[in-house]
């Protein structure tokens, strides 16, 4: 079996990817390998957790998202083998392509947290990350009278960097709605040295984890769960700057877990040292293999992993691979744009919006949304217009907001 254009993964980059190649040409041989019969929103799994959105709002079927005009292979990439422009999928059979997409997306890694697994569902344990599991952290903050609640956030990389805090924030909103903030202890235990990776989007943040009395620990990493016991070990830095471990007590405990490339790629040609795919950050071609593109979670391009990131990506690829079609070069290039709507509240959202080396990218004006602050416009784009960007408009290949543009030419 061979095509002329394989892409690997049907998740949010793969599907647009699709889409946009076969918007530009819609004779085009495509073929999707994605083994998941469902497809989900995952950006909406933060609010399903907070009581916001219900969890069959972000899932439809694979079936209904693949274009029309491609082949949809339901079968799981086992390995990737460039050097003979071929994929091997579950079976050991090998699909041949003239060109390859790699989205596979990351890989959820509870196991590398000793316990975490084995209570994961229960015991006052949940992961809004685990596909379903949003709905337990809903049943778990509402039941939540008076006690501790732990929300955590491991290293970096991992998928949509605000998430593991705006967990916390719907839940400390619903408390204090109901009024029983007063009696519940919130936490918020993160590896990272601050509350975002981006400085200007911090002070406001900064704002609701006083109001809320949050209890903000930087440089904390979850190591070990004890379910039954509700006790989170976690290895942090003294101010000696020794390691030492704190083992807390918790009634609740919200786990982002840590996050790897996913196998297919970590143990293939295409990885880099760190086993993600090793593309240009502008152009996203692979920097060894000139008929391979990466998008999404999976390449090493240094933005934040979030859906926004993905619906930029994909008509930048879309645009470059039909240029290398053609005999060209790629000429499209990423800025590193990344959107993370931080929900602060039920109804406020820091909508932040940034590109490579943190560079604010606002796409709006300052009159309709100020995106370092926290706003109402921003909950409105979150709750009721991104939901229907992705499904309606990303995923069908319609760019808005999206345009593709060139790389300057050089000054003589």
């Amino acid at each position: 079996m061979k095509h002329q254009v394989v892409i690997v993964g049907g998740g949010a980059a793969g599907i647009a990817v699709a889409s946009s190649l076969l918007k530009r040409r819609r004779d085009l041989d495509i073929a999707i390998i994605e083994p998941k019969d469902q497809h989900y929103y995952q950006p909406g799994w933060t609010m399903v957790g907070g009581g916001v959105f219900d969890f069959d709002f972000t899932v439809r079927s694979e079936q209904s998202c693949i274009p029309k005009r491609a082949k949809w292979i339901r079968k799981t990439a086992t390995a990737f083998e460039p050097e003979n422009n071929a994929v091997i999928v579950d079976g050991g059979e090998q699909i041949g392509y003239d060109y390859l997409i790699a989205a596979p997306g990351l890989k959820l890694n509870f196991a590398a947290i000793p316990g975490l697994q084995e209570t994961l569902g229960e015991n006052g344990v949940t992961s809004n990350y685990q596909p379903g599991m949003a709905t337990y952290t809903w049943k778990l903050v509402q039941g939540l009278d008076s006690g501790k609640a732990i929300f955590t956030q491991p290293p970096l990389p991992f998928k949509c960097p605000g998430a593991p805090q705006k967990a916390m924030y719907l839940a400390a909103d619903y408390w204090r709605r109901k009024q029983r903030l007063d009696k519940i202890k919130v936490s918020f235990c993160t590896a990272a040295p601050a509350m975002f990776g981006v400085a200007a989007f911090v002070p406001a943040l900064l704002d609701y984890v006083k109001a809320y009395g949050v209890d903000a620990n930087f440089g904390s990493t979850l190591i070990a769960v004890d379910g039954r016991a509700k006790k989170a070990t976690f290895r942090e830095k003294g101010a000696d700057g020794a390691e030492r471990e704190v083992v807390r007590e918790f009634d609740m405990l919200h786990v982002c877990p840590p996050q790897i490339a996913a196998d297919v790629v970590r143990n293939s040609p295409l990885a880099d040292a760190a086993g993600f795919i090793d593309v240009d950050q502008e152009t996203l071609r692979h920097k060894k293999f000139a008929n391979v593109f990466g998008l999404g979670d999976a390449c090493n391009a240094p933005n934040s992993k979030t859906a926004a990131a993905a619906r930029k990506q994909a008509p930048i690829v879309a645009e470059n691979l039909l240029s290398v079609i053609g005999g060209g070069a790629p000429e499209f290039i990423y800025d590193g744009y990344a959107s993370c709507p931080l929900t602060v509240a039920r109804g406020k959202i820091v909508f932040a919006e940034f590109g490579f080396g943190g560079k604010l990218l606002p796409t709006f004006p300052a009159w309709l949304n100020e995106n370092t602050k926290a706003t109402w416009f921003g909950w409105m784009m979150k709750a009721e217009i991104l939901p229907w960007v992705y499904w309606e408009l990303m995923l069908a290949g319609h760019e808005w907001l999206a345009k593709p543009r060139k790389r300057e030419a050089k000054a003589a």
